[in-house]
């Protein structure tokens, strides 16, 4: 039986052999998965079934939000209350594009409100950025 299952990622302990003592401690790391970027109540501009897959986002928005290329995000849709996750990719800057790609553009129909948000695992304090746009995904206000 593989016991190594029973124990958390590598990444989130770590074991050291105590060169004085001889006795072996772990030190265990507690991440919380933290919120740390929202574009709020964007208006979706495209959708394309036929495209491999990810949600396209007009690189301003995605600079304002702190959110990179190919990074995780979800994606709630408000008109519907669809949620998805998929990543993200840039698109022409100020072009106010929100495209959902492949599979999720099952879920969201052009004109549909959707949030999407960020998360980061980190054992400190985040400072949220949250943007604020208007019907044509323009920034109106950051928080």
């Amino acid at each position: 039986m593989d016991r190594t299952a029973w124990y958390p990622p590598r990444a989130l302990y770590h074991s050291r052999l105590n060169a004085v003592s001889g006795y072996w401690y772990t030190i265990v790391v507690k991440l919380l998965n933290i919120c740390k970027s929202k574009i709020h109540r964007a208006t979706v501009t495209c959708c394309d079934v036929n495209y491999v897959g990810s949600v396209a986002i007009d690189s301003k928005l995605l600079d304002a939000a702190g959110i990179i290329e190919g990074e995780m995000v979800h994606v709630w849709n408000v008109t519907n209350g669809e949620r998805l996750e998929t990543y993200a990719i840039a698109a022409e800057p100020g072009s106010g594009v929100i495209c959902l790609n492949g599979a999720a553009a099952h879920k969201c129909n052009i004109g549909d409100k959707v949030i999407l948000a960020a998360f980061c695992l980190t054992d400190e304090p985040v400072q949220r950025k949250v943007v604020l746009v208007d019907e044509n995904n323009r920034i109106t206000n950051t928080i």
